[in-house]
């Protein structure tokens, strides 16, 4: 497991997938976030590294999370785990993937919406019910599967309308002051200038 420190107040922690199998179009690490912002204490997308994991969950039970967050239906991840040990606020998708459907009763998260603290979630374009989040705070973007990294170069993942829907979404988020962006699969962190490189780059397919 690896812990970073992305910016005041911000940081991340990466952690191997055990049900990862090649081929499937990502990286084996995922990335999971933490975030202080408008006085509270965000985690997004959450994987739990295991309870030996003493260094991360000393850090989280420090300075407890309020609100857990699920950007897209299939990075449930450990959401529960976070909820129950830290009675947080929960928010998500409103429909999940029957097989991997939270036990947390979540409140739903739809482009526009400002959660608790002050991020507000984001439209990315895909129709997939992901839900960028856009931290003012820290001028940070994260998302979960929209822009993906792998062996670190920040592509736009593939999706159905992606010159009529995804592109231009994704350039009106160049419309907010972000610095940087932060990816769930690949290299976790990038800046503006690559994001933008991102989106003149053929989308990533998984290949």
């Amino acid at each position: 497991m690896e812990l970073r420190d992305v910016a005041p107040g911000l940081w991340i922690w990466r952690t191997e997938y055990v049900d990862w199998k090649p081929g499937q179009g990502w990286e084996r690490a995922v990335a999971s976030t933490c975030v202080e912002h408008g006085g509270e204490r965000l985690v997004i997308d959450a994987k739990s590294p295991g309870a030996d994991a003493h260094e991360l969950w000393s850090r989280l039970d420090a300075a407890p999370p309020t609100v857990a967050v699920v950007l897209k239906p299939d990075h449930v991840r450990d959401v529960d785990t976070f909820v129950r040990r830290y009675d947080a606020r929960a928010f998500g998708p409103w429909l999940y993937f029957r097989d991997d459907v939270p036990t947390t009763k979540l409140e739903p998260l739809d482009p526009g919406v400002t959660l608790p603290g002050g991020a507000v979630a984001l439209y990315d374009g895909r129709g997939r019910m992901e839900t960028p989040l856009w931290l003012p705070e820290q001028r940070t973007i994260l998302f979960a599967d929209a822009l993906t990294a792998p062996g670190g170069e920040l592509r736009v993942w593939a999706s159905n309308a992606f010159e009529e829907r995804v592109l231009p979404a994704l350039r009106a988020l160049l419309e907010l002051p972000f610095e940087r962006v932060i990816v769930s699969h690949g290299e976790p962190v990038h800046d503006r200038a690559e994001f933008e490189r991102a989106l003149g780059r053929e989308p990533w397919a998984g290949e």
